[in-house]
């Protein structure tokens, strides 16, 4: 997970040529035929909560170089990842009990 101190500091790619060029009509045409898109009814924030999830906590750990080099190689956020691989293992035995 990747913390940002506010909206404006989020990374943003530039939008593609064909989208900068393409008619307020044309993006109004695909997002009507599009089926993942839709209108958000009226009242559906109205009860929306901000949850802001616990801090992580730092630790020293000693783990295999080839695990530690594995996780590198998958980029930015492999602490992250290391950290899902962990929790899913955690839910899973939890399931089990």
């Amino acid at each position: 997970m990747v913390h940002y101190k506010s909206l404006d500091d989020i990374p943003v790619k530039p939008l593609n040529r064909k989208l900068i060029e393409m008619s307020d009509e044309e993006a109004e045409r695909r997002a009507a035929a599009d089926p993942d898109a839709g209108v958000i009814p009226p009242g559906f924030w109205d009860n929306a909560k901000v949850w802001v999830p616990p801090r992580k906590q730092q630790i020293t750990l000693r783990l295999d170089p080839e695990v530690i080099g594995w996780f590198k190689r998958t980029g930015k956020g492999y602490q992250s990842r290391m950290g899902a691989v962990l929790r899913s293992y955690v839910e899973a035995k939890r399931k089990r009990a």
